[in-house]
């Protein structure tokens, strides 16, 4: 479900209409998700709607539902619909919150708990009408979750609360697993893309909440318009400041009035990303096409715990099992390579098939003329049933 406003009844913005000049761009055929309905993506379903839970996995058509689902895993957007900051890659709505919702927090755990929640992400629009930026709904999420579901997993995705440390010293002190922000996209695009973020303040962020104990993340997306000597400076500055964990994904733009794709990352680039990015020094990378910043949280938590040589707590203990990840650069190349493999076998066997079959006709054209008039008529049935 879209949480963008329909454009009839008001005024595009400038960037809006000129977005909306460029045609939205055909997928490479690596762009695939993979919809397998295990019994926990069933069980969460069926939960999900008998108790009339919201997840953004659900809402916002998430490619990864099942997967993540079936280890039950999911991500939960806090503060509303309505976001202060535009940034032109995001299909959340743009304008002025009209509510704060302070019970929030209790429904958001109360859903985790009721899902049986593994891992849970907790997200939210930026709120630059709060004071505090919303780090209080950031904070008493985690507190709720932590006291009505202890197994339950949490990973704290955060704005930049205007480069606020208060912010930052509030969403750390409730132990979080991960704090992470997002810093999306390299210098020399950044303004354009993120006009209300700043870059030098997004990694304050992270390096602050380093500098506090937090395990801290970070996400880019490729594909609108940076190089890729950009991405890996950008990753070295990541790591400079303290970034733990990575997450590197295709940007997919979600309407015409979007940022159109400039390119579309292989996923051989995506894995020698991956390669260099643990070569800098993070404790864990998650990299693909349809990876997302939220996606296989909790696999990613325990790679980054092990990197780093760090215990998992005993009731975090059952994350050290956490299944598959499709959308992996590995994986999607793997999966692609066979695919390719075997629409060249069938190709090649249509080939071999004509062949033969033109092999035979030229065969019975050196026949004798009341042999090849007997077989004229059975070959040229044979031939359109194929």
């Amino acid at each position: 479900m879209s949480t963008l406003p329909q454009p009839e009844g008001r005024k595009l913005l400038r960037i809006e209409e000129r977005n909306a000049q460029t045609p939205i761009e055909d997928k490479p055929d690596w762009i695939r998700s993979r919809a397998r309905s295990g019994a926990n993506y069933m069980d969460m379903r069926s939960l999900a709607s008998q108790k009339t839970l919201h997840t953004v996995c659900a809402e916002a058509n998430c490619p990864n539902i099942h997967e993540c689902w079936e280890d039950r895993e999911a991500t939960f957007l806090l503060g509303g619909r309505i976001c202060t900051r535009r940034c032109d890659f995001c299909n959340i709505a743009t304008g002025r919150p009209t509510e704060y919702d302070t019970d929030e927090p209790r429904r958001v755990a109360e859903s985790v708990r009721d899902l049986n929640l593994r891992y849970a992400t907790i997200t939210g629009v930026t709120r630059d009408d709060l004071p505090d930026g919303a780090a209080w709904l950031y904070a008493q999420t985690c507190r709720l979750i932590h006291e009505l579901s202890p197994h339950t997993g949490v990973e704290l995705l955060v704005d930049d609360f205007r480069g606020h440390h208060e912010g930052v010293e509030e969403v750390v002190a409730t132990d979080p697993q991960v704090f992470a922000h997002n810093l999306e996209t390299v210098p020399r695009i950044f303004k354009k893309i993120r006009p209300a973020f700043r870059y030098e303040r997004s990694l304050d962020m992270i390096r602050y909440a380093h500098d506090l104990g937090a395990l801290t993340k970070s996400n880019l997306i490729l594909g609108m318009g940076e190089t890729r000597d950009e991405v890996i400076a950008t990753m070295k500055d990541l790591r400079d400041c303290g970034c733990d964990l990575l997450t590197l994904t295709q940007y997919l733009r979600p309407s015409a009035m979007h940022h159109p794709v400039e390119r579309w990352v292989h996923p051989e680039e995506f894995l020698e990303l991956s390669v260099e990015a643990e070569q800098m020094g993070f404790a864990g990378v998650m990299s693909g096409p349809l990876v997302r910043s939220s996606y296989r949280a909790g696999s990613l938590w325990v790679k980054g715990m092990r990197a780093l040589q760090r215990p998992i707590p005993e009731h975090l203990s059952h994350l050290s099992e956490s299944g598959s990840t499709v959308q992996e650069a590995s994986t999607v190349l793997q999966d692609l390579r066979r695919r390719r493999a075997a629409r060249q076998a069938v190709r090649q066997a249509r080939m071999d098939s004509s062949t033969l079959l033109t092999d035979n006709s030229a065969e019975h054209a050196n026949m004798e003329p009341s042999s090849a008039l007997e077989h004229t008529e059975p070959l040229t049935v044979q031939g359109h049933c194929r």
